[in-house]
C-alpha cells in the first residue's frame, strides 16, 4: 500500500525533520548559537567533573602521590514529566499545493516561527516551574554581573570576569532596546564617532567587542547573557511529531497540523555563563 496522509496521518521522521527540526535549528536564536545538542529518547544524565587531582613535581624514583580524588556530578535533562511544546495550525485546502505534506512555504515558516518563539522564550527565561524548561537566566551557579547601557565598560567587565575564570565567551544575547542604547554611545560628548561602530572590512554580523551578538526581544531590557555556548547543553527529544488532522475540521474544508516537540536545557559549567542585570537605581 502506498503511504499517504489518509492511511498514515503522522508524518515520517524524515518529513518531520525537513518540516520542523532542521528549520527550527536555523530559526531559533538559541539553537543557532552553538550549544551542545543531545538527541535523546528518554531521560539524559550528563556527567561533569567537579574537582580533580592536582599534579605536582616528583623527583626521579620518588613515589607519585595517589591520594587525590576525582569528584563527579551530573546534570539530568528531559525527565519523563518534562512538558512538551504543542500546537495546532489550521489551514484551508485551497492553500494546499500538491498534497497535505507539500505544505505552502508560508505555512511552514509560520509553524517554525510559532514553535521557535515559545522555545526561545523558555530556553532563555523559562522559570522551570511545573515541569517546564528552566532557562539560562534562571539557572543556578552562573556568573553574575551588570549591564549598564550608558557605560560600555560594563560589557568589558563582564568579559573580564569570565576571562578570569579562564573562560572564553563566544556569544552575547541582548535585547533590542539595550543594543540600540549601546549603539548610540559615542566616544565623548564632543565626538560624533560611535563606540560600537561596525568595521566594514570585517566579516558581516553583529558583534560587541569582537564577540558575536544575538539581538533578541525574548530577553527583557536590562538583562543580557554572555556565555561560552559549548557549555550550554540542550536535550532534544528524538521523537517530535507532526500529525495531519484530516477530519477534525472537515466541515470548514480545513486541515490541521498538530505539532508536539520537547526540549530541555542545562549548564555543563555554570560559571562559564554570565547573566547580566541592569544596576539598581
Amino acid at each position: 500500500m502506498v503511504e499517504s496522509t489518509a492511511t498514515n496521518p503522522t508524518l515520517l521522521a524524515d518529513q518531520v525533520a525537513s518540516l520542523l527540526v532542521q528549520p527550527l535549528e536555523a530559526a531559533s536564536v538559541v539553537l543557532s548559537s552553538g550549544p551542545r545538542v543531545f538527541d535523546t529518547a528518554g531521560e539524559l544524565r550528563i556527567p561533569k567533573l567537579v574537582s580533580g587531582s592536582t599534579p605536582g613535581f616528583v623527583a626521579e624514583g620518588a613515589e607519585i602521590p595517589d591520594s587525590h580524588d576525582v569528584t563527579f556530578d551530573e546534570i539530568k535533562l528531559m525527565p519523563t514529566e518534562r512538558k512538551s511544546i504543542k500546537s495546532i495550525l489550521k489551514y484551508t485546502n485551497e492553500l494546499v499545493r500538491q498534497s497535505v505534506i507539500g505544505i505552502d512555504a508560508v505555512l511552514k515558516a509560520r509553524l517554525v516561527k510559532d514553535v521557535s518563539d515559545v522555545l526561545d522564550q523558555a530556553l532563555l527565561t523559562g522559570a522551570g516551574t511545573t515541569n517546564s524548561i528552566k532557562g539560562i537566566t534562571k539557572q543556578t551557579g552562573v556568573t553574575t554581573g551588570e549591564i549598564d547601557v550608558t557605560d560600555a565598560d560594563s560589557l568589558l567587565d563582564a568579559i573580564a570576569a569570565l576571562n578570569a575564570l579562564e573562560v572564553t565567551p563566544n556569544r552575547w544575547f541582548i535585547s533590542g532596546a539595550d543594543f540600540a542604547a549601546l549603539r548610540k554611545l559615542k566616544e565623548s560628548s564632543t565626538s560624533a564617532r560611535y563606540l560600537l561602530e561596525p568595521d566594514p572590512t570585517k566579516q558581516s554580523g553583529t558583534t560587541i567587542f569582537g564577540i558575536p551578538a544575538t539581538i533578541t526581544n525574548k530577553l527583557p531590557a536590562g538583562t543580557a547573557i554572555l556565555a561560552d555556548m559549548s557549555t550550554v547543553a540542550i536535550a532534544r527529544d528524538t521523537s517530535p511529531s507532526v500529525t495531519v488532522l484530516n477530519e477534525r475540521y472537515a466541515e470548514f474544508d480545513q486541515v490541521g497540523l498538530r505539532v508536539t516537540t520537547r526540549y530541555d536545557l542545562g549548564l555543563l559549567h555554570p560559571k562559564a555563563v554570565s547573566v547580566l542585570s541592569a544596576p539598581t537605581p
